[in-house]
């Protein structure tokens, strides 16, 4: 009987990395409280600093030939600046979730989880994409409520907006959740301090944030800047993002978006499994 059950399990290629994942997602829709405290702040960027920094009130409306409206247009490829950030933050809210990945890691080797699953048939591979691929799917699903919340608050949506672009906003975001979530994962393979992972978390969320496009756009900011902004797999999420949704001027970077956000996530990811051979040790 017990060949019968070990024959059954075996047929899986994919049975431990099934496994992993769905332990990762209970220890999350499980607590609802870290579901919350994983989206509060992006809301709060919304409708705090999205609402009150009303760009478009600083710009006279009396003065003849100078109209608001084109003046926004041309900054920001759209006349409501609160859209313009909204879009930024449904893209930036991957940071703060894929963020927790790295903080996972250290969790079971502290806990002691990690040594019984690395002394089980299961490869190391699966144990990291079993990470990387629940943090994804939890990114996307807070990205979706902060779309929501976007459109709550007023959202003005553009002509390229479709039904279908929901779909595409929810695949550069996976694309860049498999990214980060690889990055903070590798950052702390070979750590079981728990300062590491908040050290590096704090470290690295401001610049990833200010040195994109998610507050204004990179072609205005300074030159050593702009030369950042312009690497940064985040700006070109929230490109796409913006795009499909708030832009009214075609897609023509929209393949470019893709293609980088899809680099990205591929090198990074091999790069994770690649350390995991050899430093996820018991």
């Amino acid at each position: 009987m017990n060949h019968d059950i070990e024959g059954q399990v075996s047929k899986s290629r994919f049975h431990g990395l099934w496994a992993l994942t769905n332990r990762e997602l209970k220890k999350w829709y499980q607590q609802p409280f870290v579901f919350v405290m994983g989206i509060i702040q992006p809301i709060l960027w919304l409708a705090l600093l999205g609402k009150a920094l009303n760009l478009g009130a600083i710009i006279p409306s009396d003065i003849p030939g100078v109209s608001q409206s084109a003046i926004m247009l041309s900054t920001f490829g759209t006349t409501d600046y609160f859209s313009f950030m909204a879009m930024g933050m449904v893209a930036f809210t991957t940071v703060f979730t894929t963020a927790f990945t790295g903080m996972s890691v250290v969790w079971d080797k502290r806990l002691g989880f990690m040594n019984k699953v690395l002394s089980t048939p299961v490869s190391r591979t699966s144990i990291i994409l079993a990470k990387v691929l629940a943090s994804s799917i939890r990114a996307i699903f807070q990205a979706a409520i902060v779309a929501l919340v976007a459109f709550a608050l007023g959202l003005v949506t553009g002509t390229n907006f479709a039904w279908w672009s929901i779909f595409g906003v929810f695949a550069i975001v996976f694309l860049l959740s498999v990214g980060l979530a690889s990055l903070f994962t590798a950052l702390t393979l070979r750590t079981t301090r728990m300062e590491m992972p908040q050290a590096i978390f704090q470290l690295i969320t401001l610049p990833l944030m200010f040195a994109s496009s998610a507050y204004f756009p990179i072609d205005k900011m300074p030159s050593w800047l702009q030369a950042i902004a312009s690497v940064n797999p985040i700006s070109y999420t929230i490109d796409a993002v913006r795009r499909l949704m708030i832009f009214s001027d075609g897609f023509g970077p929209l393949p470019m978006d893709f293609a980088f956000v899809g680099v990205f996530a591929v090198v990074v990811t091999a790069i994770c499994v690649m350390l995991s051979w050899r430093y996820l040790n018991r």
